[in-house]
Formats: structure tokens, C-alpha cells, sequence
């Protein structure tokens, strides 16, 4: 049976009731929509960004979650000790951390 088939065979009688499993299978195609539009991205991303954290390493320049910029003076089991001026380190938690740096732009 051809796709073609398939949607003909579930669209049922012109004046008797609807299939039920044509609304299932709605539902099924609405939901692999949202997961391969949506919720795989975020999980790529969020993968990405876990992988990054576990190699950050003392020295690295990292933006912390509100925007913080500062340089890594420390690393401990669970979070991280930033720098983020001369005298002033501050300790994170490592989920905190929402990315590396971007080296500075050359001006043209």
C-alpha cells in the first residue's frame, strides 16, 4: 500500500464518521514535528555546552549565566572560582557557566 493509499484509507466514508486512528496519527505526525524542530536542537546545545564545562580549565575566559565576564583562577568538584576584576573572585557552580569568550574582534 502507497503512502497515497494509506491517507485515503484513513480519511474514511464522505458522509459517515471520521477514523479515530486518523487522529492519532495526526497527533503522531504534530509531535515529529515538534521533536525534530525543537527539542533535538535544544538537546545538541545542551550537550555541547556540558562537554565545554567539563573541559574548562584554570585561565579560561568564560561568560558566566548573567552575563558576567571573568577568567577561571579555579576548579572544584562542583563550581568553578572566577576572576572578574584584579581583587575581586567570585565562585560559581559550574552549570552557572553559559559559554566561552569570543576572542576580541580586529577592527578594520
Amino acid at each position: 500500500m502507497t503512502f497515497i493509499g494509506m491517507l485515503l484509507a484513513l480519511a474514511g466514508s464522505p458522509g459517515g464518521e471520521a477514523n479515530p486512528l486518523s487522529g492519532v496519527l495526526l497527533m503522531g505526525v504534530i509531535f515529529a514535528i515538534f521533536y525534530f524542530v525543537l527539542i533535538m536542537p535544544m538537546r545538541s546545545k545542551q550537550k555541547k555546552l556540558e562537554q565545554l564545562i567539563h573541559e574548562l580549565k584554570k585561565g579560561d575566559e568564560v561568560i558566566v549565566s548573567p552575563g558576567i565576564f571573568g577568567t577561571i583562577d579555579g576548579v572544584e568538584d562542583n563550581s568553578f572560582h572566577v576572576r572578574i576584576a584584579q581583587n575581586t573572585r567570585i565562585r560559581v557552580l559550574k552549570s552557572a557557566v553559559a559559554g566561552l569568550q569570543a576572542p576580541p574582534q580586529e577592527k578594520k
